[in-house]
Formats: C-alpha cells, structure tokens, sequence
C-alpha cells in the first residue's frame, strides 16, 4: 500500500511529532524509515492500550502524535481509546490496518468484525483499499484537526 519511503514523507508534510507503533505484519516493514526520520521520533509500546494514553498526554503536551496500530490491537484497546478520545475529549488520530483486508478469501475473523467495530465506536474515519487512494490519509488528518475531533485512517492489510 503505502511504501516506507511514503510513510515517512506524509507523516513528515502531517507535521506529526511522535509516531506510537506497534509493529504488524505490514507497518514492520516501515521500520528502518520510521526509525531513521529526524521529523518525529518512534515510540514503541507493548500494549495498543498504552498507544491512547501516551497519545493523549503527548496532545495535552503541545505535540502532535499519531497511533499507528492493527485491527486486533484496536478491538483489544478500545477502553483506553475511549478513556482519551470520549471522556477526555482528545482529538488523537489513529493509522489503524486492516489485517487481511485484501485477502478475500481469509476466514481470519478479524477481516469480518474491523468495519462494525469502527463503525460503532463513532469516529470519523476513512479506509484506504489501493494505492491510488493515499491521498486520503493527508485529507482526513486535516479534516479531523481542523474539526479538532479524534480520527481513523483503516488502512487495508
């Protein structure tokens, strides 16, 4: 989908400060790019819960993070999410893939539940199916700070 080279370069033109990674199948072959950018600095977790609660103070901070996650992750994180999103009001956007989008065939469960589970957690949020549609990750995290309103990028794995 997206290279490593073009990651960067978009997350560096977001002006995002601090990128929370949890390395998936797909963004672990970022990693020497994200590493390597003097633009934002890396800050990897053990947990996508403790993604939303180190977003959320580097926000209140003065900085501008983005969470960069899996699906699994995000079904598994939704409490903190929701700590830092709904009861602190904080406008954090997320990069979310979408594990086995792609695969038509998958019976990974995974693929079946990531669109209702978004859905009914009421963020704005667009999905990123090709390539030609990179685009929508610049506009959406635009549109979700000018709005100064929390954001989903799905990004099919």
């Amino acid at each position: 989908m997206f290279t490593a080279t073009q990651i960067v370069d978009t997350l560096v033109a977001l002006k995002v400060t601090h990128v929370i990674w949890i390395p998936d199948t797909t963004t672990g072959s970022w990693e020497s790019a994200l590493e390597s950018s003097s633009h934002f600095q890396l800050m990897r977790v053990c947990r996508e819960g403790e993604a939303w609660a180190l977003a959320g103070g580097l926000l209140i901070g003065g900085s501008l993070p983005i969470v960069l996650i899996q699906n699994t992750g995000f079904f598994e994180s939704g409490d903190s999410m929701r700590n830092i999103v709904f009861d602190l009001g904080l406008p954090v956007f997320a990069i979310i893939g979408a594990r086995n989008w792609l695969a038509k065939s998958s019976s990974d469960t995974a693929r079946r539940f990531t669109l209702p589970v978004v859905e009914a957690w009421n963020i704005d949020f667009e999905f990123i199916t090709g390539p030609d549609e990179q685009e929508k990750l610049f506009h959406h995290f635009h549109k979700c700070r000018n709005a100064n309103q929390a954001g989903i990028l799905l990004l099919a794995e």
